[in-house]
């Protein structure tokens, strides 16, 4: 956690809810991608890497199907190399990313159009859409900015209000419109800041991006002075943006109603979002980085305490479309599920981890400080200190040294681990420690899953796994420094009000280099591709009677001392079956 990260201004989930129902009229929206994810429109993070995908296909003449997987680290990698070496494209993480791929993937402003067009179509309003909806119709939200193409507000104003007159949509080709109507007060008003995508001013390159509409931005910097802002789904990866922003912080009576922040996951935000928010709470704006687990959940959480608004459009949204709801598992010959799904529920988990606050950077160097000690000590670094599980001789013996005025329990809370937060992260750190130290599996950490294989392939225990893919382990022909062997992927997440393990059979392989990786892609493609249903189930089946060990406790460290993590998994994974079946 670097300084400016510690002192960027933040507040809890409930209280921004309860400080939107007191100001909802004073209060704007702006929304980026992430609040079109819900209705099945990608985010910019998704489309980079489709952008990267193409040139790489196109430019190195490679099978389509070779790079198909892109949630794949290695295919990831093995891209990301290609588009490093071409020297003429921003770094990995760079805010102009987006808008530089698009150009070079699609030059044609005919061929971006159409792009964009192909992603929004058949879209429809998620439930936090329609809240935005309700909110409109309710008085309570005049005026909602955004950078996305889709028609999704439109859409569900039509729905709420039962028609389509209600609301004034602008763009860069009716500027006066929308002037005329924020300056009559006739709302509510639609800005779209980067254009309709039917219209024929799409602002996706470099060059359009910073030479925004002047006039639409003048705009948004005068209705800052009016009124305050609420951000969702949005990055700040654009500069002409965030600048107008920054913009409003220069002059008098900027963001009246506060400035509002909402963002997913525990991860920093952009340093310009840090440093925007900073400098407003700097000059006296009420200004706040809000968590949340989604667009959707954080305006539901809002409906809550807003007794106006009219819900009865609300009520139909399940109606309009099938969520998944809880069933009991099926037994007998009854009743089985057509589906089975990867899932394993977490039946125990910690509860509560030790808490040390010191004088230490963030989670690189809380890391780094247990390895220089030599301890087994497991952490996680959050606004509240640093998070750890170990024995209490280890944690001291790692943090002594960084001036520690604190050493305390630590309540994991259920809300945080909704979404990829510290406490989570360190759970799945957890429970992969204690996996490996249970289960006779040698354990690979990396950035979005964690692998497992047998630590001896040859054990008795693995007979069955043998039985079902004929070999454990091996090298790959013509790479002899290039093993592979037959393991899982897991990765932790929350659905259903719990904790799951996701478990995906894969072929992970040691030795991997830039060299070798479109040659170990292939192999495991081969090695897979006839893994159907049948066989597929078997895997999924014996991986879970592995890791569950019929719910028998795994420890992470086995100590007797300090605070150990404590987790049992269900020998029985999810399923999914039709309603009322």
């Amino acid at each position: 956690m670097t300084l400016a990260e510690s002192q960027t201004p933040e507040i809890p989930a409930d209280d921004f809810s309860r400080r939107f129902a007191m100001r909802a009229p004073n209060l704007m929206w702006f929304l980026g991608a992430g609040a079109s994810v819900a209705a099945g429109i990608p985010t910019a993070y998704d489309m980079i890497w489709e952008f990267k995908q193409k040139l790489f296909i196109s430019q190195r003449l490679m099978s389509p199907k070779s790079v198909a997987d892109l949630s794949n680290p290695t295919i990831r990698t093995q891209i990301q190399t290609h588009i490093d070496s071409l020297g003429t494209l921003p770094p990995l993480g760079a805010t102009e990313e987006y808008a530089e791929l698009f150009e070079a993937a699609y030059p044609s402003e005919g061929d971006r159009r159409a792009y964009i067009e192909a992603k929004v179509a058949g879209a429809k309003p998620s439930f936090g859409h329609l809240v935005l909806a309700a909110l409109m119709k309710a008085g309570l939200t005049r005026l909602v900015w955004t950078t996305n193409f889709d028609a999704l507000i439109a859409d569900a104003c039509a729905k709420v209000y039962d028609g389509t007159g209600a609301l004034t949509t602008g763009s860069l080709d009716a500027p006066d419109l929308v002037v005329q109507r924020i300056g009559e007060n006739r709302w509510p008003v639609e800005v779209k800041l980067h254009g309709d995508f039917r219209s024929r001013r799409l602002k996706n390159t470099s060059d359009e991006l910073r030479m925004q509409d002047a006039r639409l931005r003048g705009l948004l910097v005068d209705c800052c002075r009016r009124f305050g802002l609420v951000v969702a789904g949005y990055s700040g990866r654009d500069d002409s943006i965030v600048d107008a922003l920054e913009d409003v912080l220069t002059q008098p009576n900027a963001f009246p109603g506060g400035l509002f922040w909402l963002h997913r996951g525990d991860g920093a935000p952009f340093p310009r979002v840090t440093d925007l928010l900073m400098r407003a709470k700097a000059v006296g704006v009420d200004a706040a980085l809000v968590r949340v687990h989604s667009f959707d959940e954080a305006t539901r959480d809002l409906l809550r305490l807003l007794d106006k608004v009219d819900g009865s459009a609300l009520d139909g949204f399940g109606s309009e479309r099938r969520r998944r709801s809880s069933a009991p598992v099926p037994s007998g010959r009854v009743g089985w599920p057509l589906v089975r799904l990867n899932a394993i529920p977490v039946l125990r988990a910690p509860t509560q981890c030790r808490k040390i606050v010191c004088k230490i950077g963030g989670h690189k160097e809380a890391r780094d400080a247990v390895e220089r000690a030599g301890v087994q000590v497991i952490v996680a670094r959050v606004k509240a200190g640093v998070l750890a599980f170990g024995s209490d001789a280890d944690v001291r013996a790692a943090f002594s040294s960084h001036a520690i005025t604190q050493f305390d329990l630590h309540a994991i809370e259920t809300k945080r681990l909704r979404y990829d937060s510290g406490e989570r992260g360190l759970l799945r750190e957890a429970l992969s420690q204690a996996i490996a130290r249970n289960r006779a599996l040698d354990w690979r950490r990396r950035r979005d899953t964690d692998l497992f294989v047998p630590s001896d392939p040859d054990a008795g225990v693995w007979r069955p796994l043998r039985q079902l893919v004929s070999s454990t382990s091996g090298i790959v022909k013509g790479f002899p420094d290039l093993e592979w062997r037959e393991g899982i992927g897991t990765r932790l997440d929350w659905a259903d009000d719990r904790l799951w393990l996701l478990v995906e059979p894969r072929i992970v392989f040691d030795g991997l280099t830039d060299e070798n990786r479109a040659a170990a892609t292939d192999f495991a493609r081969e090695r897979s591709v006839k893994r159907y249903n049948t066989v597929f189930n078997d895997l999924i089946a014996f991986w879970v009677s592995i890791l569950s060990g019929d719910e028998s406790d795994m420890r992470a460290f086995g100590i007797g001392d300090g605070v150990d993590a404590l987790f049992a998994l269900s020998r029985n994974t999810a399923f999914s079956r039709r309603s009322g079946a």
